[in-house]
């Protein structure tokens, strides 16, 4: 597996200029299909307020909507950090071809972006996690599976 530095530096350019300009954290990402840019993203989790605005979604849902698609199964993402989980899962739900990444998930928590907790708290039984989960309502819940099921118009993914 071998990517393209280019593309790389520039996912690399996009988290220093986000930093720079004053516009976010310090990621940049890239998504590049048949050997073009299709959309880029930069971290904007406090410009908007929106703890899922990672580098990673933002380009994966600019590419979704340039390409109108949610599958983006044909494309690589070039990210100048190693995915967090959230990002990782945000790639594999859309199915990218590969990921290249510049910095380790240690490298970014020796610059304060630490996200190794949530791996152990993934790997936790539900009930020993920091955050309190419980299932609620499950019977009237199942009931958009059910309508799901019996769908006949639904897009499949």
């Amino acid at each position: 597996m071998q990517g393209n530095p280019e593309f790389m530096r520039q996912a690399i350019q996009l988290a220093t200029d986000n930093v720079t300009s004053g516009r976010g954290g310090p990621f940049g990402a890239v998504v590049v299909k048949d050997g073009k840019v299709i959309a880029t993203g930069a971290n904007q989790v406090t410009t908007i307020n929106d703890p899922t605005a990672h580098a990673e979604v933002i380009a994966l849902r600019n590419a979704c909507q340039a390409l109108d698609s949610f599958k983006l199964d044909d494309c690589e993402l070039y990210t100048s950090c190693e995915p967090c989980p959230m990002c990782l899962a945000a790639i594999y739900w859309a199915r990218c071809k590969a990921i290249y990444y510049g910095c380790s998930a240690a490298d970014a928590a020796q610059a304060g972006f630490d996200d190794q907790f949530l791996y152990e708290e993934l790997k936790k039984p539900m009930r020993e996690r920091m955050m309190p989960m419980a299932i609620l309502g499950e019977k009237e819940a199942l009931k958009a599976f059910d309508a799901w099921r019996e769908s006949t118009d639904k897009v499949e993914y």
